[in-house]
């Protein structure tokens, strides 16, 4: 009976674990609409030797993963200067491998345009989220592309739904890849590639009529820089602090850890209580497991030790 009682129990908790008993409860959920940056400067390998992009793919899985059923998560992209949802936010445990699938297959091939106008866009995802009825996280690097012009980023107008804006990037300016029309990278952009000075747009700068060239009519913002860093990238981390503020957003570096953007999203956006059952198939089949290990060891040592034994 001994020998027979072990793989009994084994076998009937396993049976157990595969009709997935559990139990509903209540529990409070942040959902969220993720808008991910596309645009090239997040090629830039500055992630611990990971592009922007990828590490921001794996860090928004991994911390997808975490999320507690019932709670929602949307997907967009975002270049040029608008955000596109490429769906609605949907509930992550019944639809987890569509969104990782949804996720990972996000590529910068997807822009249809080269600009990265980031306040912009940030102001489009914003009010998409509030649309959706959903807080927002925006992860981007901050590089605006072309420059600000002299009257600043766009300003915000409306209601914040809340969230976070994440920073992706180190902050040692790095190099962005060059792609040729093939998509395949053959180099990085020079100085000559990429705009300095600020958009000519909007009103001209207060010393304007101080710069050389500087004329009225024909030339109302005076000469401007033609060499500059803007062919480089990092981190605009006191930007994007700006921009979240404003639009009532925290603000987290995307390798802070799935830990700190929970606790971040908590504080910066409303949570809703849900009705989420709990599965106790995974503590029922390590039941199954610990009993059948238990079972086995002594089984398959102990003929063994007796053959070794001395007469």
């Amino acid at each position: 009976m001994r020998r027979i009682l072990p793989p009994l129990i084994v076998t009937a908790l396993a049976l157990l674990a595969a009709f997935r008993p559990g139990f509903l409860r209540e529990q409070r959920v942040s959902d969220a609409l993720v808008i991910v940056d596309i645009t090239r400067s997040m090629n830039v390998r500055d992630m611990g030797g990971e592009s922007r992009l990828d590490y921001t793919r794996r860090a928004m899985r991994d911390w997808i993963a975490t999320r507690p059923c019932g709670s929602r998560i949307g997907l967009g992209v975002f270049t040029e200067r608008r955000s596109l949802t490429l769906f609605e936010p949907i509930e992550v445990c019944e639809s987890f491998a569509a969104i990782e699938g949804a996720l990972f297959g996000v590529d910068w091939r997807m822009a249809w345009d080269g600009d990265s106008m980031i306040s912009k866009g940030l102001n489009y995802a914003v009010e998409r989220a509030a649309e959706l009825d959903v807080p927002l996280i925006f992860i981007t690097e901050g590089q605006e592309s072309p420059p600000l012009p002299y009257s600043g980023a766009d300003p915000f107008r409306g209601d914040s739904p809340g969230g976070l804006v994440l920073g992706a990037g180190g902050d040692t300016p790095a190099p962005i890849p060059f792609y040729d029309d093939l998509g395949r990278e053959v180099g990085f952009y020079g100085p000559e590639d990429v705009q300095h000075a600020p958009a000519r747009i909007g009103p001209a700068p207060e010393d304007a009529s101080e710069r050389p060239g500087y004329h009225p009519r024909n030339n109302p913002y005076g000469e401007s820089d033609l060499e500059g860093s803007e062919h480089l990238s990092e981190l605009r981390m006191s930007y994007l602090q700006d921009l979240a503020q404003e639009r009532g957003l925290g603000f987290l570096r995307v390798d802070a850890g799935t830990a700190a953007i929970d606790r971040a999203l908590a504080e910066n956006a409303p949570q809703h209580l849900v009705r989420a059952r709990q599965s106790l198939s995974p503590p029922v089949a390590l039941a199954a497991l610990i009993l059948l290990v238990a079972a086995w060891v002594p089984a398959l040592t102990l003929p063994r030790l007796r053959r070794q034994a001395p007469a």
